[in-house]
């Protein structure tokens, strides 16, 4: 049995702390339309490795930019002594290796918005797909980093379990969360884009505003399913209480944004509640998975394993 590491666990958890800033660091690069802060250079800014007397908005996107790369060291460090602190097979150690990955991703995607230009006043279809596969790589980067913190607490292997009640109920949630997170990045790019007062749209606007209403559907839709979810699951599974509390909360910061015509120290707000909502219902369905292993010894929790996370 591997005995859990008390300093690796706060380093990981560090890390996904660090990764959460540095995204709504690349939240406010696009508020501020300092995404050409750099040019169209990279890894280099306007060709220099480091900016001579910079404007505002290079000094943005360079911060994000050394942010970011500080990132790589801090997730190869925690590979790293994942490995070396944990057997193989633990959770601990793929889980690493997915937050590598994603960075990686995470960065090349960031690379492609910079070298083809899909930044700063760009109106086209290929930034609003880009954006939405960006906040993608986001939520699984930011998920990975979670599960290694999480992870590395357990001295057991995780057995995964999709026809389980629990993920029967919480699944189709995650999907309509990853949904509302696309349309979401799209929403806020048009909100950064074309800047306009609650209900002033006409049928000749832009597409970006014409798709605003498609986000607040997605998200009610999705906060009130899983609302019932867990609300049919019961009080006992672990940490139901306080994920319908994070629901509740994005869904009144999602209507404040929209009356006030989503000013950027809204949106940084309302995507940090975003993520604290997709991360919240991963580790509930996480901790329902837990609990799998005791089920060999306890026939009865077959059908109810949220029984016994108490």
């Amino acid at each position: 049995m591997n005995k859990p590491s008390r300093a690796f666990t706060r380093f990981a958890w560090l890390i996904v702390a660090y990764l959460v800033l540095v995204i709504l660091w690349g939240a406010w690069v696009r508020i501020t339309g300092s995404g050409a802060g750099c040019g169209n250079h990279w890894p280099t800014c306007n060709g220099q490795v480091l900016p001579i007397a910079p404007g505002a908005k290079t000094l943005v996107e360079f911060t994000h930019r050394l942010t970011s790369g500080l990132s790589l060291p801090l997730v190869l460090v925690m590979l790293v002594w994942g490995f070396k602190r944990f057997p193989r097979q633990h959770g601990v150690r793929w889980a690493s290796i997915g937050t590598l990955v994603f960075l990686l991703s995470e960065a090349a995607l960031g690379a492609g918005l910079v070298k083809f230009e899909l930044v700063a006043d760009n109106t086209s279809v290929a930034r609003a797909v880009t954006a939405s596969l960006h906040l993608i790589n986001t939520f699984a980067l930011s998920a990975f980093a979670a599960l290694v913190a999480w992870w590395s607490k357990r001295d057991y292997q995780i057995k995964w379990d999709f026809k389980s009640r629990v993920s029967r109920w919480l699944l189709p949630g995650g999907m309509g969360l990853i949904l509302t997170a696309m349309s979401g990045a799209v929403t806020a790019l048009g909100d950064t884009l074309f800047p306009t007062t609650l209900g002033a749209h006409t049928a000749s606007d832009h597409f970006l505003v014409q798709l605003r209403i498609v986000h607040p559907i997605l998200a009610v839709a999705t906060g009130l399913y899983l609302l019932l979810a867990l609300q049919i699951l019961g009080e006992r599974l672990k940490g139901g209480g306080l994920l319908s509390g994070l629901i509740l909360t994005q869904l009144l910061l999602g209507a404040i944004n929209v009356l006030l015509s989503a000013p950027g120290w809204m949106q940084l707000i309302h995507l940090a509640m975003a993520l604290a909502v997709w991360l919240g219902a991963l580790l509930v369905w996480v901790c329902s998975q837990e609990v799998l292993p005791l089920i060999d010894q306890n026939p009865e929790l077959k059908d109810h394993p949220e029984q016994s996370l108490v």
